[in-house]
């Protein structure tokens, strides 16, 4: 059965759209987040119009008080969000005109899509730095954490396979690069966002006289200079969701990051590894096996990163055949971003006590790392300062590996005599490269695990972040 004309835009139509229509179409269950940034988008168009004087002073003002009204009414929980309404921005502006008849006059000179494409502008700029303070604050605890491992050391792997030996801290500082990256994703977002595009109406502007730079000062979408950044296409304007696309990006990298993270963990927290110990206050038991402890923040985390990553490949579905301007597809933009923003919001703090309260068993690094075969590039190298080609170097320790595991022993093991009769110039001390010590401190080129490199970096993340 057929309702009665939508009041915001029904003008063109004799009866009024379906209540299963009603259901299918109405945003407001979930753009209603937007609320704050509406109001605020209101405060500064307003403002702009008694400016050019298409509101007089008394007009703004009245609506201004009842912004602050309706304002008051979300926060208390006192606003009923009417789905017949369909969005936050007509249930405000309905809520507002209740209270104050001159809110006729607010929508002057703009249509719902530059005022979705502001709101969402705003968001992202409060999104990313949210984002960038947990990311920052995480930084922090993997900082301290690496502080405090510093003597640590563990095999590092490649194929899964034990390698070369490295710190703790040395592993944990790779985490600290991973996530700047991510910080950096996040700024290029923030700025790309600071750009107003509110003035650019449905699609073509308007005929009203009106100041762009105006209301993109009071909202603050400012340089650093703090002057207005205004967006220079008004069909680009409301039908760009680069964004979207953008920011939903820098989440999905963010969560694989994440998620490579947590897999390392649960690797170490393994019986078979044993490197760490996790807080009990981030792992949970089984309902059968009470010596069970299991790893589920780490799991979950995990997880999550296919649901976030799963939301940037649905916003790249929706946008890539869409015309310009605006299409009603682009309602469903919000629901992936605004779940992105929750959950990366949510891993973010959920590794940051995972990692928090992790330790290292020192004890069971030291067994792991004390495998001779961890040392065998270190062995090539040797041999090559001794004026063998790298190519027969490496060829050379790959059969004194094959000659250890033939016998059975370790590799700084195998009998002088056989390692003679693989190569002459093994007859000199090769043994001295295993000497875990001296092979950290033969790494203090940049980048590398050696300890003073290590105190380098840690200092200047330190100041970076001022741990």
């Amino acid at each position: 059965m057929a309702k009665k004309s939508q009041a915001t835009w029904g003008g063109r139509f004799s009866k009024g759209p379906a209540e299963l229509m009603l259901t299918f179409s109405e945003s407001v269950s979930f753009d209603q987040r937007l609320a704050s940034f509406d109001i605020a988008v209101n405060r500064a168009h307003t403002a702009m119009l008694r400016h050019v004087g298409l509101l007089s002073g008394k007009e703004m003002k009245a609506i201004h008080r009842g912004l602050k009204v309706v304002e008051s009414k979300i926060a208390n929980g006192k606003l009923k969000w009417k789905p017949s309404f369909e969005d936050v921005h007509m249930n405000i502006e309905q809520a507002l005109t209740r209270i104050v008849p001159e809110a006729a006059k607010m929508h002057t000179a703009r249509s719902r899509n530059d005022q979705v494409a502001t709101d969402s502008r705003l968001f992202f700029k409060f999104a990313t730095d949210t984002l960038v303070s947990h990311l920052e604050r995480l930084q922090r605890s993997i900082l301290n954490l690496a502080e405090r491992n510093q003597t640590v050391y563990i095999p590092g792997y490649t194929h899964l396979q034990r390698a070369q030996p490295v710190s703790a801290a040395h592993h944990l500082l790779a985490y600290v690069e991973m996530f700047s990256r991510d910080i950096k994703r996040l700024e290029t977002v923030y700025d790309d966002a600071n750009w107003c595009p509110l003035g650019s109406g449905a699609l073509a502007g308007t005929t009203l006289p009106i100041d762009r730079e105006f209301t993109a000062k009071a909202l603050g979408f400012v340089d650093a200079r703090g002057r207005a950044r205004v967006t220079r296409n008004s069909m680009d304007s409301v039908a760009d969701r680069d964004l979207f696309l953008d920011f939903a990006h820098a989440c999905g990298v963010c969560a694989t990051h994440i998620s490579r993270v947590a897999e390392d963990v649960i690797l170490w927290n393994s019986s078979e590894f044993g490197f760490v110990d996790l807080p009990d206050a981030f792992c949970t038991g089984s309902s059968l096996m009470p010596q069970k402890k299991n790893p589920d923040s780490l799991e979950l985390l995990r997880g999550k990163s296919g649901r976030i990553i799963g939301s940037l490949q649905a916003l790249y579905t929706m946008v890539k055949g869409l015309p310009l301007t605006y299409n009603r597809d682009l309602q469903e933009d919000k629901v992936q971003v605004f779940d992105s923003f929750d959950q990366l919001a949510l891993c973010v703090q959920v590794l940051d006590g995972t990692l928090s309260g992790m330790t290292f068993r020192s004890d069971r690094c030291q067994d792991a790392v004390s495998d001779p075969g961890l040392l065998a590039t270190d062995l090539a190298d040797w041999l090559v300062s001794e004026g063998v080609a790298f190519r027969d170097a490496h060829h050379v320790v790959g059969a004194l590996v094959a000659k250890a595991e033939s016998l059975g022993v370790p590799l700084d093991q195998v009998p002088q005599a056989d390692a003679e009769a693989i190569h002459p110039k093994l007859s000199f001390d090769w043994r001295v490269v295993f000497d875990l010590e001296r092979a950290m401190k033969a790494r203090e080129g940049i980048g590398m695990p050696g300890p003073k490199q290590i105190r380098r970096q840690l200092n200047r993340w330190k100041r970076a972040y001022g741990v």
